[in-house]
Order: C-alpha cells, then sequence, then structure tokens
C-alpha cells in the first residue's frame, strides 16, 4: 500500500486495518498459548517455580558473593521458608490459563510487534522506513532481555526476601498459587515493556513529543521515577533497587543518545530537501536562461 493510498483511506478503513491487525496479534498469542499450555507441567516446574529452589543460578551467585565477601546473607539456605498453596476449586486451572497465555504473548511478541509495525509504517516516508528497518529485532531483542532481568534479577530477589519477611513464628507463609504467580508476571512483563524505552523514545522524537534537550533537562525526576518504579518492584532494600535502577538509568541514557540520533536524521533530511529544491529552481532558472537566449 502505498503513502498516497494510505492518506486517501478514511477514518473507518484505519479502523478496519488496526481490526485486522489486532485480530493476527490476537491468534498468534491464542497459537502459541495453546501450546505452551500443551507444556505447562515443564513450565511450572523448571520456569516458574524455578525461583523457588535455592539451587536457581541467581541464588547461587549471590550466595558465593556473599560468602566471598563473608557475610550473612538468606541466599545460602537450603529452601524458602514458603508453601505454595491453591484455595480455590478452580485455583490451579485458572494459573494454567493465564500463565500460558503470558507464555503465548512473550513467544509471539516479534510477530505481535510486526504487525504493530505494518500498520505505522505505510504512513512513514520511504527515507524512515528505510532507517528503521531494524524495528523489529532491536524492539523483540529489548524485549526479550528485559524478560530475563525480570526472571533472573527481579523475581528471585523479591520472592527470597518475601518469603524470609517474617513479622511473628506464629506465622507461616501459605501463599496463594495465583498471587505467587501474579508476581512472576508482573516483574517478567513490566521489566520487558521497559526495556522498550529506547523504542518508545524514538518515536517520541520522531512526531516531535520529546527532544535530547527536555531528556537532559528532566533527568534529575527521571532518576527519582526510577528509584521510585525499583522501590515498587522490588523488595525494600537498597541492593535491590540499585540492582534494577542501573539498567534503568543506561536505557534512559542510551534514548537520549537515540533522540539526539533521530534529531540530527531529521535535520539532514530537511537541508537535504532544501538543497534539492534550490537543485531544482537552479535547473529550471538556467533552462530559462537558455530558452530565452534561443529565442
Amino acid at each position: 500500500m502505498t503513502k498516497k493510498n494510505i492518506n486517501e483511506m478514511s477514518f473507518l478503513n484505519h479502523l478496519e486495518e488496526l481490526r485486522w491487525h489486532l485480530i493476527r496479534s490476537t491468534l498468534a498469542i491464542l497459537i502459541t498459548g495453546s501450546i505452551a499450555f500443551v507444556f505447562s507441567r515443564y513450565i511450572f516446574d523448571v520456569i516458574i517455580f524455578g525461583p523457588l529452589k535455592m539451587s536457581f543460578p541467581t541464588y547461587s551467585f549471590l550466595c558465593k558473593a556473599a560468602n566471598y565477601i563473608d557475610v550473612e546473607t538468606s541466599f545460602c539456605g537450603e529452601s524458602l521458608p514458603m508453601i505454595i498453596q491453591s484455595r480455590t476449586m478452580a485455583g490451579q486451572f485458572s494459573a494454567d490459563i493465564w500463565t500460558s497465555i503470558m507464555a503465548g504473548f512473550i513467544i509471539s511478541f516479534p510477530y505481535v510487534i510486526y504487525q504493530f509495525w505494518k500498520f505505522i509504517s505505510p504512513g512513514l516516508h520511504e527515507n524512515e522506513r528505510k532507517h528503521s528497518r531494524g524495528f523489529i529485532i532491536i524492539s523483540s531483542f529489548l524485549f526479550f532481555l528485559g524478560v530475563l532481568f525480570g526472571y533472573f534479577i527481579i523475581c528471585p530477589l523479591s520472592i527470597n526476601f518475601l518469603a524470609n519477611y517474617n513479622i511473628s513464628d506464629v506465622v507461616d507463609n501459605q501463599i496463594d498459587i495465583g498471587s505467587y504467580i501474579g508476581l512472576v508476571r508482573a516483574s517478567v512483563l513490566a521489566s520487558g515493556l521497559i526495556f522498550e524505552l529506547p523504542i518508545i523514545i524514538y518515536f517520541l522524537t520522531k512526531i516531535g513529543l520529546v527532544t535530547p534537550e527536555f531528556l537532559k533537562k528532566y533527568r534529575k525526576y527521571a532518576l527519582v521515577l526510577v528509584l521510585i518504579l525499583s522501590a515498587i518492584i522490588t523488595p525494600p532494600d537498597i541492593a535491590s533497587q540499585i540492582i534494577v535502577a542501573i539498567p534503568i538509568l543506561i536505557l534512559y541514557q542510551v534514548s537520549i543518545y537515540i533522540s539526539k540520533v533521530v534529531i540530527r536524521n531529521q535535520k539532514r533530511i530537511k537541508k537535504e530537501r532544501k538543497n534539492n529544491r534550490h537543485s531544482l529552481v537552479k535547473e529550471i532558472n538556467e533552462y530559462c536562461t537558455v530558452f530565452e537566449t534561443n529565442n
């Protein structure tokens, strides 16, 4: 579909296009979710309940680090003091369904982002499409990187802290499966979406809502927001918050650089168009002069 055709499309036609992209994305999530449902036993035993085992890679690494600096830690225990329970009749079935849908969304994310790209790309200039060819690969890479960060960093830190947090010996941690999976789901998906920050800044810069100067000016406020966000999605201890805050701050700095590149490219394109117009006017004037001379 050409850019001219896109401009001639009515609002309802745009909605129809969006509807079909959403339908394709939903079908992809449902299909991959159905496959995940078949392998749900493996997903739960190995992946979802992985952070409950003290042999989890994150615990092993932090335990060795604590032993190296001779610090007492809860990462070196034999097991976490908590039990996962299902307190409702459909608890395990609901957990299976929603976990399969979550797995379907994560696995099919490249296709979902491809459908998003197919919807917005016809409205871009050829030059803009050329400079955005790696959009799907980069956004998928950042999302999966965020998912891994959430699973291997945020999840185990949160689970270990909350499992060992104790207000009285009278209280046992008998956690409902819905609550546990909700924590894992929120940590993983939130991290995946947060890692899309450079992509979001790219598009906000393209449409003129954000500039590098704006990002630099409000960097100190962004730092406060990052620390607040880190405090929300991690246990309330300084070490965990710093571990989460560092990659987010790095992403913010990368976003500033990306915004600079976008602005620089826009200025270069404007300059090239201006030079092309001047060249065209010059050629027309020369042609007119030659024509007048010959006549």
